[in-house]
């Protein structure tokens, strides 16, 4: 049942996934700042501090028994989210009421769970993309030697192939798994820092004792399977990890919206489309419509998720001191909508590049209305190999190109350049000599076999490498 009263955000309520939402679900990061709290007190108990396992066993037991109108009034009194949660927790394990939060500050639940959250949603984000790089490689193969129309400028230049023009749409992506890799494997954790970063709260906990100060922080990030934390801090972890983290989506959107603006011009040329559906409806007036709906969509996912990075580069660059509270508002808004954005777009990208339409008799006639133009270089040598002469034949066929061009902006006409050089008889050279001429595979160079080298050396020891899966993506609108 919908929520029709009041805003919902697009994001959570028409495209990102089901997972990706539980993720950043109020149960999700609910459920995690116990569990910090269940780790903060076993830390504890085991280096010496006056915490009873009675007391931490009540706490794990109590992670998920949590009463969200008891933590809702108690904020709307004391203002302190973390506090109304403190107080709601002590509710349901009175024992250990008194030793909940022993230390910490705000920002060991908040900033350690965050990035705990954002570790599992980076995994979902390379789960997707491994599948969409997966399903190109896949095209690219099929397609890697049938000829098309290449374009500088989206205007007509050298052929190239169908399968290497997807070897680039590939490559982006391969460059952000890249930079996926190395934002989730250089996550640390916060640890417990106090309040400005100092640990003065925990050195004073156990009585001046740096190493168990030192093992406590170790045993929290052992404790989630992290690697560690963060050497030094003010009372937050960096927020450039914040900005890496947005930075790699962005760059994500960026292939995305490249790839989905390749597709918009091709099915508007009607040589790839795609997906779509028996039942699917291009446009309320028009009923003939196949519009690229779903690579718009990409397009316009993807403008608001390299818009959205510049929210963590600028909170990055003001944190004053130790620690300003200005993060707080934004980054609550700015990281869930960012990964919810980008596992809009992946579930996209998962549906068109699975069910990519390629017409080849549109394509090929796309390319032989441009072939005699870049096959007159060729007809030249040829022309001059069997007696004629250069310059004059180069007269001969600038005249032509000249009138055939015409023709066709003029007067809306085909290409009629092959005809004209073929019945002029000075190149002196038969029909199927020309048509030898423009064979488009002559004109590709090492399109097939670079596709070939491409995802043989790269792609598909990337995705062994990293366990790519079959993924697929429901598309409910």
């Amino acid at each position: 049942m919908q929520n029709t009263d009041s805003y919902q955000s697009p994001l959570a309520s028409r495209y990102a996934s089901k997972q990706m939402r539980s993720l950043f679900s109020l149960d999700t990061r609910s459920q995690t700042w116990r569990k910090l709290w269940v780790a903060l007190a076993q830390g504890e108990h085991m280096l010496g501090l006056p915490v009873t396992m009675e007391q931490v066993n009540e706490l794990r037991e109590h992670v998920n028994d949590i009463n969200y109108d008891v933590i809702a009034e108690q904020e709307k009194k004391i203002r302190h989210d973390v506090m109304a949660h403190v107080y709601a927790y002590g509710l349901v394990c009175p024992n250990a009421k008194g030793i909940i939060h022993l230390g910490a500050t705000s920002c060991y639940v908040t900033d350690n769970a965050d990035i705990l959250i954002y570790r599992e949603a980076l995994a979902l984000v390379k789960t997707k993309l491994l599948s969409v790089i997966a399903n190109l490689a896949k095209f690219a193969n099929e397609y890697k030697s049938l000829p098309t129309l290449g374009y500088t400028h989206f205007q007509p230049a050298q052929p190239v192939t169908v399968g290497k023009r997807a070897s680039l749409w590939i490559q982006d992506f391969m460059l952000d798994m890249d930079e996926l890799v190395f934002v989730n494997d250089s996550l640390l954790l916060l640890g417990s820092k106090g309040t400005t970063g100092t640990q003065a709260s925990f050195l004073e906990l156990f009585e001046g004792d740096h190493k168990k100060v030192k093992e406590l922080d170790a045993y929290i990030a052992q404790a989630f399977g992290m690697p560690g934390v963060y050497p030094v801090s003010g009372q937050t972890y960096p927020r450039k990890v914040d900005s890496r983290i947005l930075n790699m989506l962005s760059s994500l959107a960026q292939s995305a919206y490249r790839f989905a603006g390749d597709l918009r011009l091709l099915q508007h040329m009607h040589e790839v489309e795609e997906p779509f559906e028996k039942n699917q409806v291009g446009s309320s007036a028009m009923a003939y419509k196949r519009n690229p709906m779903r690579s718009e969509r990409i397009c316009s996912l993807a403008r608001y998720l390299m818009a959205n990075s510049q929210n963590a580069a600028m909170t990055a660059s003001t944190q004053w001191m130790e620690r300003t509270l200005d993060d707080s508002a934004n980054r609550r808004i700015s990281l869930p909508e960012g990964f919810l954005a980008a596992d809009a777009i992946l579930n996209l990208l998962l549906n068109v590049t699975d069910g990519l339409k390629v017409y080849p008799a549109v394509i090929k006639k796309n390319l032989m209305e441009q072939m005699p133009f870049m096959a007159t270089e060729n007809l030249l040598m040829e022309a001059v190999k069997k007696g004629g002469d250069r310059q004059e034949l180069h007269e001969v066929i600038r005249e032509h190109s000249m009138a055939a061009s015409a023709r066709m902006k003029e007067e809306g006409e085909a290409c009629d350049l092959f005809e004209r050089l073929l019945n002029d008889g000075r190149l002196g050279m038969t029909q199927s000599e020309f048509e030898a001429i423009m064979d488009p595979s002559k004109y590709i160079g090492r399109a097939a076999e670079q596709v070939e080298e491409y995802l043989e050396e790269f792609v598909n020891p990337m995705l062994k490498k990293h366990g790519a899966e079959n993924v697929s993506a429901q598309i409910d609108v």
